[in-house]
């Protein structure tokens, strides 16, 4: 019988033991280890204190003061500010216009975006490999061409496009035998002015978020189609039970920003209509808060509202992780399945040989 020799070498490489009461011994602090630290989470945290944080519990502190942004004089009013928020009628309705717009604009935008990323990578011949449709260089291109104009340009463009007497809009509709648009004020209706709003919004975002779910469909596992198209799934069927699965974490991600860009907008809204279009139905929060900090130099009551409109952005966050959390999320269903495609395909080759 053999006799077992522990060499040194053998003794180092074991597990440190565990210390009384069953947990192990703390590693000790190194130079190497706090270096790491400092280098790689103080750092990173002293900038978010810095730059995040301290600004945001700055500007509550501000929120309650008469600050008028031009002088170092200033009374601490307490909440004086957020009562008369919320019982100022123009700020409701900027609060109702962006809450709108939040609803609206990112699952248009991305019905959209998701439309042209399927048909762009899944739209080809429904036979043979799974592939888009030919020239989808040339689409994607086109397609993310908007968001490469700086929106304020962008919004500058539309102003003049949309101008009742020599636009493009009305011009093409006259052509085509439209004319009751012939001097149709598009940014000057009420009923006319937000929907006008939305699809600058919509041309403007849709072709970069394109781009986005086209480099997300890529990465699921092409075995998924071919099951799919093998069970008589038509495209419209794939889309609903494979795309989306698989890409729930970018459809997510894509609708938190576009809900913040939303929420915050500013430059488009501008742009278009810098005085908040008829009787405000176009007014944003951001708009309202320029004006009352900048035109009537109430520094304090605008930063109160910038703390609101950040606290509603962090809630309009929460609730889509909370909405997606609920409706199953987390790791991609579409994911899922591909592992179990391919342990069974695995299986069946081992069977095979």
């Amino acid at each position: 019988m053999k006799e077992k020799i522990t060499t040194p070498e053998a003794a180092s490489r074991r597990s440190t033991p565990a210390a009384r009461g069953g947990r192990p011994r703390r590693r000790k602090l190194t130079v190497d280890r706090v270096t790491f630290f400092l280098a790689f989470l103080g750092v990173p945290l002293a900038v978010f204190v810095t730059f995040v944080l301290y600004p945001f519990v700055q500007a509550i502190f501000w929120a309650m003061t008469n600050w008028r942004g031009f002088s170092p004089e200033y009374d601490f009013v307490g909440l004086d500010n957020f009562t008369k928020m919320f019982e100022d009628d123009v700020f409701q309705k900027a609060l109702r216009n962006v809450a709108l717009l939040a609803a609206v604009v990112p699952f248009v935008t991305l019905s959209l975006s998701l439309a042209v990323a399927v048909a762009v990578t899944l739209g080809g011949p429904s036979r043979g490999a799974v592939r888009g449709i030919g020239g989808a260089s040339f689409y994607r291109i086109v397609s993310f061409f908007p968001y490469v104009v700086p929106a304020i340009i962008v919004g500058l463009i539309w102003a003049q496009m949309f101008d009742p007497n020599a636009g493009l809009v009305n011009g093409f509709l006259t052509k085509i035998g439209l004319d009751q648009f012939e001097a149709f004020a598009w940014l000057g209706e009420k009923s006319a002015a937000m929907p006008s709003l939305m699809f600058v919004f919509v041309w403007g975002l849709v072709g970069f978020y394109a781009v986005l779910f086209i480099a997300a469909i890529k990465g699921v596992p092409a075995e998924l189609y071919e099951a799919a198209r093998i069970d008589g799934a038509g495209r419209f069927r794939t889309t609903i039970s494979v795309t989306l699965p698989a890409i729930r974490d970018s459809v997510q991600t894509a609708y938190i920003y576009l809900g913040i860009a939303a929420l915050d907008a500013f430059v488009f809204v501008q742009a278009l209509l810098p005085n908040g279009g008829p009787d405000n139905s176009t007014l944003t929060i951001s708009q309202r808060l320029f004006n009352v900090a900048f035109r009537q130099q109430q520094f304090g009551y605008a930063t109160a509202m910038g703390v609101v409109l950040a606290v509603v952005t962090l809630v309009f966050a929460a609730l889509v992780f909370l909405v997606n959390r609920l409706t199953g999320g987390g790791e991609s269903d579409g994911m899922e399945k591909a592992r179990g495609l391919k342990s069974r395909r695995a299986r069946a080759e081992g069977a095979a040989q």
